[in-house]
């Protein structure tokens, strides 16, 4: 007995073991992802997220002041500044006149240019240069350093994220597309799981194995077909194309072979005899539906709502292909695209990007996630 409530709790730990670290591996990249939106531009570019406390190393380059900016002093000519701009931050810690040694030199060292000339750089960015007879060169000396660079945090990427133009238009058009797109599958693969489930009617076994075999179609495959389809119905009916019924009749077409498919598999697990009680009580097929499938299938439904919402949510080709490019067209994904450039120059707000698309779907998620564990289990366990 002690024995066996030993491996009891051992086998709890190791749930929970599993568990905390199934949850670090989906945490880490989300709080990689806020970090990162958070850091400065260069910082970002040299080191990862998880420095983001510690100074990091970073090399550049600067062109000294010219001849014209010398003055005499102790019988040599001194040229002296600082290589950095008012309000940086960097340290030097060492410095060179080749690019291929920036190292050459540690900072406050004076260095040998030949000639007499002498350089010294300090830490904090301050150099001066000095020669027994006058400079004359106006371009001035090119040096090259290593700097470290303290820790350093901005809102500024979330400044030209979230009040870019365009960019309030953007979010309602996702979530113009997202909500419906996500209600009307939910409500068709609701009744046609509830009838292949339950129902008895000729060709539904040829439609269940038809409805599997969508789940293996990719959607990149059915785009042009589909939009064929589309702007030919629509041509007939005068039905003006790029339009939001077009986006919600897309996805809804993509998503129903998973969601008939995940919905029958609860549904048709639910205990026989309610059915059959209600049957008895006078109850239809409708009633049945309603009053007893729809309470019971809420896990399910809410987990594939949570999938749903996800999937096009994060779309951008299909919301490109159906409604189109334009300024007031654009869903959240493809203004964010938009504001990378067309080269993707502006790089440095991706993270911040990212992260500003993550929250509508996190609260989702969250405020669904009671549902989320048991809908996954769907049709695993059968009633009696």
């Amino acid at each position: 007995m002690a024995g066996s409530a030993g491996r009891s709790r051992a086998a709890r730990w190791g749930v929970h073991l599993a568990v905390l670290f199934f949850v670090a591996v989906w945490t880490l990249p989300t709080i990689g992802i806020l970090v990162s939106s958070l850091r400065d531009k260069d910082q970002i570019a040299v080191s990862g997220w998880w420095t983001a406390l510690t100074t990091s190393p970073q090399t550049g380059a600067a062109r000294l002041p010219g001849a014209e900016t010398q003055v005499e002093k102790d019988g040599r000519w001194v040229i002296s500044g600082n290589i950095f701009r008012e309000g940086e931050e960097l340290r030097v810690t060492a410095f060179g006149t080749r690019v291929q040694n920036p190292r050459e030199f540690k900072a406050g060292e004076a260095a040998d240019l030949g000639g007499g000339v002498a350089l010294v750089v300090n830490s904090d960015g301050t150099f001066e240069q000095s020669s027994p007879a006058a400079f004359t060169d106006k371009r001035g000396q090119r040096i090259y350093y290593e700097a470290s660079l303290p820790p350093r945090f901005t809102t500024e990427n979330y400044h030209t994220v979230l009040f870019s133009e365009g960019i309030g238009r953007s979010f309602v058009n996702s979530l113009t597309v997202t909500v419906p797109a996500t209600i009307i599958p939910i409500l068709i693969a609701a009744f046609a799981a509830y009838a292949l489930a339950w129902m008895r009617f000729p060709g539904r076994a040829i439609l269940i194995a038809v409805i599997i075999g969508l789940l293996v179609v990719p959607l990149q495959m059915t785009l042009i077909p589909l939009l064929k389809l589309y702007n030919g119905v629509g041509a007939f009916f005068g039905v003006p194309s790029k339009t939001y019924l077009g986006i919600w009749l897309a996805h809804t077409g993509f998503g129903l072979p998973f969601a008939v498919y995940l919905l029958r598999s609860y549904i048709a697990g639910l205990p026989r005899e309610v059915m059959e009680s209600a049957r008895i009580d006078g109850a239809s097929d409708f009633e049945i539906f309603v009053r007893i499938v729809l309470p019971l299938s809420l896990p399910v439904l809410a987990s594939f709502a949570i999938f749903q919402f996800l999937w096009v949510w994060n779309d951008l080709l299909v919301a490109i292909v159906f409604l189109g490019s334009g300024a007031d067209q654009l869903v959240l994904t493809g203004k964010l695209n938009a504001l990378l450039g067309s080269r993707g120059g502006d790089w440095e707000i991706l993270t911040t990007s990212a992260f500003v698309t993550i929250i509508v779907p996190l609260l989702v998620f969250f405020s669904l996630q009671r549902y989320f564990v048991r809908g996954l289990l769907a049709g695993s366990v059968k009633g009696g």
